[in-house]
Order: structure tokens, then sequence, then C-alpha cells
């Protein structure tokens, strides 16, 4: 009965640490994600508006202000949440005050009670005579536990009261610095949202604009998408033409489908391609600093509905000189110099391939084994659209991924 006792009380203090345990899980990931964006949106001012100075066409500004858009409507939406349960967590605390004070009232009173009780009885001739009167030496013996026993629960009474004011002055101490909490958040969130009405602003001047000639700035974009179509080609070509290459090499016949857009894997080349596959949404940035400025898929454009664009990859704005680094070891088994265009790098990981375009001044060359993180060539810097961009595609055999899905919190 006592073993059961004693496992029910700690399944009741469990599940009354539960909720609390929970909101403070809760909050802790906000303001992980919090500042997540904040140190994104420091990046995208960095990185996209670090030369504010310098004529970007409308187009640009309208995208690099929408990225600074999108991220200041996540900081809002997750500020919000942050707030509102730190009301939840304050409205807790306010009870569990109320319920303190009840106790520490009721323990006073019984502790008032028991030292009126002790007073009157307090000198040593009371207690003499208290113990004379015993009928038996077992009445007396008893008597005496018993003045043991009042003596020690009073002094547990003084030990619970000093207690409960301890926790109380902690529990009060506490929804301060909550109320403190939310008051800058809502401070912060009332700075942002002033911010996120001015770039509005802005970005409907420049919307405006891009409308009086709508037709103009929708042909510029898909001349740009049939150029990133025409690359896609291209890299998809290069790749069917290395696998029947490297299955050839390896003495395997491609005359079915199946082989000819497979790699067919050493033991070596399936364990490196298992390491690939486990690391996924854990693998580095390409680059050590960016931003995602085009993400993979199919997209409608915001501004022109009437026009679709399609990425195969993303596209990373990243600072000025800055290298492109692999993502995970590998092989380097194709450097693709495009007509006009830069370089692009193209990485084996087993059955895996990342491709890195865009760059100049490369530190590989075919053949070469490579680490995680090291530099494989430096971002092209573009002198009109003042950005350093590199595309960033993930491949398996032939199939396109989305690398979002393998890049540590894309």
């Amino acid at each position: 009965m006592m073993f059961r006792s004693l496992l029910l009380l700690f399944i009741v203090a469990i599940l009354g640490m539960t909720p609390a345990w929970s909101q403070s899980k809760k909050q802790s990931d906000l303001e992980a994600q919090r500042q997540s964006i904040l140190k994104e949106i420091r990046q995208i001012n960095s990185l996209l508006f670090k030369t504010q100075g310098e004529k970007k066409s409308v187009l640009t500004q309208v995208e690099d202000i929408s990225q600074r858009i999108k991220a200041q409507e996540r900081l809002i939406r997750v500020t919000n949440q942050q707030a509102n349960l730190l009301t939840r967590e304050i409205n807790d605390n306010i009870k569990s005050m109320e319920g303190l004070r009840n106790e520490l009232t009721v323990l006073k009173e019984d502790y008032a009670g028991m030292i009126t009780k002790s007073y009157k009885s307090k000198s040593q001739q009371s207690r003499v005579m208290f113990l004379l009167s015993s009928e038996n030496f077992l009445q007396a013996y008893k008597r005496v536990q018993y003045m043991k026993q009042y003596t020690k629960h009073r002094k547990e009474q003084g030990e619970s009261i000093q207690k409960k004011t301890d926790e109380l002055q902690e529990l009060n101490t506490k929804l301060i610095n909550r109320k403190k909490d939310k008051e800058e958040l809502i401070a912060e969130n009332r700075v942002a949202k002033k911010k996120l009405e001015k770039e509005r602003e802005q970005q409907d001047a420049l919307v405006k604009s891009l409308k009086k000639e709508e037709g103009k700035y929708a042909q510029q974009i898909r001349n740009k998408q049939r150029e990133a179509d025409k690359l896609d080609r291209e890299i998809d070509a290069i790749i069917r033409a290395e696998i029947a290459a490297a299955n050839k090499a390896a003495g395997v016949s491609t005359s079915t489908k199946a082989k000819a857009e497979t790699f067919v894997m050493t033991a070596e080349a399936k364990a490196l391609a298992s390491s690939f596959t486990s690391n996924k949404g854990k693998l580095p940035w390409p680059v050590e600093r960016g931003v995602v400025i085009r993400r993979y898929g199919k997209k409608q454009h915001p501004q022109f509905p009437n026009v679709t664009t399609f990425s195969s990859g993303v596209e990373i704005a990243t600072e000025k000189g800055s290298a492109a680094r692999a993502v995970f070891e590998g092989e380097v088994f194709k450097i693709q110099q495009a007509k006009n265009a830069n370089r692009a790098v193209y990485i084996r990981h087993g059955n895996y391939i990342t491709v890195y375009y865009n760059l100049i001044n490369l530190h590989v060359k075919k053949g070469d084994r490579v680490t995680t993180k090291q530099k494989i060539g430096t971002v092209f810097h573009n002198p009109l659209s003042k950005k350093s961009v590199v595309k960033f595609l993930v491949y398996q055999n032939n199939k396109r991924l989305n690398p979002a899905d393998w890049i540590y919190k894309m």
C-alpha cells in the first residue's frame, strides 16, 4: 500500500510538471526560431542591401525587398506566438501564486494556534506537572513522546511557512520577469510591423512601375527562364553521359534504360551513398554565409500571374569573393565550362551528385577527392546585379532532388 501511495504521488507530481515543462520547451524552440530569423534578416541586409547606392533593375529591387518582407512576416508571426505563450505562462503563475497564498494563510493560522497553545503551557513547571499527573509510567512515557512530536511538528510548520514564503517570492520574481519579457517582445513586434509597412509601401511603388511596362518585364523573366531551362538540359545530359561512361568503365553493359540512368556501384560507393543518405537534412551549406534567393520547384511569379518560373536547384546569394565548398566528401567527376558562362563543378557521392554552378578560380580538377566543406572555387560576382550567386543542385542518379531537404535548416 505504501508503495502504491508513493507511486501515485510520483505520477501526480510528474503530470503537474508536464504542462510547465512543455511550455518552457516550446518557448525555447520559438526563441531559437526567432534568433534564426533575426540572423537571416541580418544576412539579407548585408548581402542584398549592402550597396544601396548602386543602381539595380526594378525587378531585382522587387525580388530583394520580397526576401526581406517574407523574413519580417515570419519574425512577427514567431514573436506573436512567443507573446501569446508568455501570456499563458503569466496566467498560470498568477493561479499558482493564489494557491500558494491560500496555503500560506492556512499554515500561518495553524502555526499561530500552535504558538498560543504552546505559550499557555510553556513553563517548565507546567510540563513537569503534566508529566507528574500521569496515572502510570506508560502514560508518562507517551506524554514525553507527545511533547517531542509537538515540538517537532511546530518546527516543521515554521520551516514549511518559510519554504512557502520563499516559493511565493520566487514565483513573484518569475512573474515580474515574464511580464518584462512580454513587454519587450510586444515592443519589438511593434518596431517590426512599422518596418514591414515601410517595406510594403516601397514594394508597392516598385510594382506599380513594373506594371507600367508589364509586357517588357514579363518577357525578360521568360527569357531568363529559357536560359535556365537550356542550362538544366545541359546538366541533365552531362549526368546521363557520365553515368553511362562510369558504368562502361566498370565493365557494365548499359543497353537497358535502367542501367543507363543508374550508377552501378562498388561496395565503397554504396557505403558513401548510404552515408550521404543518413545525413539528409544535416549537410552543411555550399557557402559559409548565404541567403536563398530562389527556391527549388515551379512557382507562379508574384507580380506577373501569367508568368511561371521553375528552378532545378536553389540559388544562394553570398558575400563577394566567397568560396563555394563541397557539402559532402566525394569525387569531382566533371568540370563544365558552359558557353558564355562560368564553370560548374560536379561531385559524385556514390549514386548522388551535387552541382555547384557559377564559379571562377577553381581549386579542384576532375578526379580529385574532396572532403566535406573543402573549398572548390570562388562564386562569381556579377557587376550588373551586384550579387555573388551560386546555383546548387542535388541529384540521385539522374533524378533531381530538392536541395532544401538535404541542407541543414535551408
